[in-house]
């Protein structure tokens, strides 16, 4: 059976995408995560982002991107939202795994802006499909700006 991850799209005004980099992974990625039992994709999405970069966000600007095929194992259901731009340094991480060498190690350890056409060059393969072929980065920014609708092309 397939899981679902609920992730947020954090955008600026400049066309850009905030990324987190996953600790002891190559890639960047998005704040995203699992729900827990009763929350709701937006609520688990917030909350992801909360514990992933420190942003408390606005669930009234929140921008329900649907579900997305992501791997053959997990859907990704998406949500956008455009914000002031914050400085990435100042981003931190509140949840915590044991490494193999039994370190605790923050998830995320480190946060960037991206411009949407590096997307595919510093997102896992999957990811970058998804944020770039399944949706357009530059429709969901006009929809978080409140200045167009989005259809995925194949969600």
């Amino acid at each position: 059976m397939k899981t679902t991850s609920h992730g947020v799209l954090v955008l600026d005004a400049d066309a850009e995408l905030l990324l987190c980099h996953a600790t002891g992974g190559r890639h960047w990625d998005i704040p995203k995560g699992m729900a827990m039992a009763g929350e709701t994709s937006a609520q688990a999405a917030l909350r992801e982002v909360r514990e992933e970069c420190g942003l408390r966000l606005d669930p009234l600007r929140f921008h329900d991107l649907g579900r997305f095929d992501y791997r053959p194992d997990k859907d990704l259901w998406l949500h956008a939202l455009l914000i002031e731009r914050v400085d990435p340094s100042q981003c931190v991480c509140s949840t915590f795994f044991t490494d193999r060498r039994g370190r605790l190690r923050p998830e995320m350890d480190a946060f960037r802006w991206a411009r949407f056409d590096e997307v595919p060059v510093l997102c896992a393969p999957n990811m970058a499909l998804v944020l770039t072929r399944k949706l357009s980065l530059p429709d969901v920014l006009a929809l978080a700006r409140g200045d167009a609708a989005i259809n995925p092309s194949d969600g």
